[in-house]
């Protein structure tokens, strides 16, 4: 058992950070303040090849593992890009799993070098306003009509849709008592985010401003049936390949945004002098921080070994999930920690820290809840019966 990257991993971790220092503080905090994706960010990582670092190398990508991406993703948000850089770049690396896994050579060919070139912008169209996670009673349809579906309906908190030209959207083609399964009755699509039949009303928010977060009013949208991913009513099923990889970057992620607030805060602590010494040498600061450390090192580790079992096609859905939790509260515990250590200079802007910590709070709610993983761990892992 080897708790160490190769040094393939660590060049890519080197990299992104190299490539991130282009990007500083003063950028991330005009953004925080102005909104606006930030598409010269994209840009850069789309130049330097790295939005399909997961991605099959006959399309145009690296052909490496989650774990890599894992390693870059936590890099990006390490840097203190925090999580608008890295959701910026997010939906690249997990989103068109499902295209990858399920999609015909000649749709793969059509939609994922345009991604990976970032010539497109994609979005993740599931969550909707009445169902939330209960995926399975979405009522968006589609109905078909020879050569083409029409879909009308509702998805909520949709990012990037504001600059998407794509989207990845799950959708009714039965009813739930039309199916034999109640996982059955979905279809999934990769097609064009037309506005003309599709209203985008960004949602304004806590954390993140620069990458946006949506509301989707979708009325007789057309698309085509080659747009159509895999078999009609198994689109649940598909979306599921990229949940686990998305939980373990998520994962990585808010490792990353809490080590980026520990980095400031440790540097502040030993800076700081207040009594004629500096707070670092308070017990009252340096145990937060050290147990901040540790929480953070703890995450990291579960968040590697489900990449790892991803990659080997092993099953991870309990260290996956496993991963996104204990690393969001982490994460976030982190973030809290450094400001607090601040005192009021963590409540500037300047500093960072309150940009971190209000970001920080996202993945304890997204992409799953905190709730839902205890259910998910307590049925599948420790055999208790379901609760919902």
């Amino acid at each position: 058992m080897d708790y160490s990257f190769s040094p393939e991993q660590e060049a890519i971790r080197e990299a992104i950070f190299k490539l991130c220092a282009q990007f500083g503080d003063d950028y991330w905090l005009k953004k925080d303040k102005e909104g606006g994706f930030p598409l010269d960010f994209h840009k850069a990582f789309a130049d330097a090849g790295w939005l399909g670092i997961a991605m099959p190398q006959e399309y145009g990508g690296a052909g490496l593992g989650i774990t890599e991406a894992a390693i870059m993703m936590q890099a990006v948000t390490e840097s203190g890009a925090g999580v608008s850089g890295g959701s910026a770049l997010h939906m690249n690396i997990f989103g068109l799993n499902p295209v990858v896994v399920f999609g015909t050579d000649a749709q793969k060919r059509r939609m994922l070098p345009p991604l990976i070139q970032g010539k497109e912008k994609a979005c993740f169209g599931v969550t909707e306003p009445n169902t939330g996670l209960n995926t399975l009673k979405l009522k968006t349809k589609a109905v078909r009509q020879g050569d083409h579906y029409v879909v009308n309906g509702q998805k909520v908190w949709i990012s990037t849709a504001q600059v998407a030209d794509k989207i990845l959207l799950l959708t009714r083609t039965q009813e739930p008592d039309e199916v034999k399964k109640h996982s059955l009755g979905l279809t999934l699509f990769y097609t064009n985010l037309d506005r003309k039949h599709v209203e985008i009303r960004e949602i304004d928010k806590m954390g993140r401003k620069a990458v946006d977060s949506n509301q989707l009013f979708i009325e007789n949208l057309k698309i085509p049936v080659e747009d159509r991913i895999g078999e009609e009513g198994r689109g649940f099923e598909y979306i599921l390949h990229g949940m686990n990889p998305e939980r373990v970057l998520v994962g990585a992620e808010a490792v990353g945004v809490g080590r980026a607030a520990l980095r400031r805060a440790v540097q502040y602590a030993k800076e700081r002098v207040v009594f004629d010494r500096p707070i670092g040498m308070n017990q009252g600061i340096q145990h937060p921080l050290a147990e901040a450390w540790m929480d953070l090192e703890a995450a990291n580790l579960m968040t590697f070994k489900a990449a790892t079992l991803y990659d080997q096609g092993k099953p991870c859905g309990a260290e996956a999930n496993t991963a996104k939790y204990l690393a969001a509260e982490a994460g976030f515990k982190a973030t809290q920690t450094a400001v607090l250590t601040h005192g009021g200079f963590g409540y500037a802007k300047e500093y960072h820290v309150e940009r971190l910590f209000r970001e920080s709070m996202l993945f304890r709610i997204a992409p799953i809840s905190r709730e839902l993983v205890k259910c998910f761990i307590a049925e599948k892992v420790l055999g208790l019966p379901k609760s919902y």
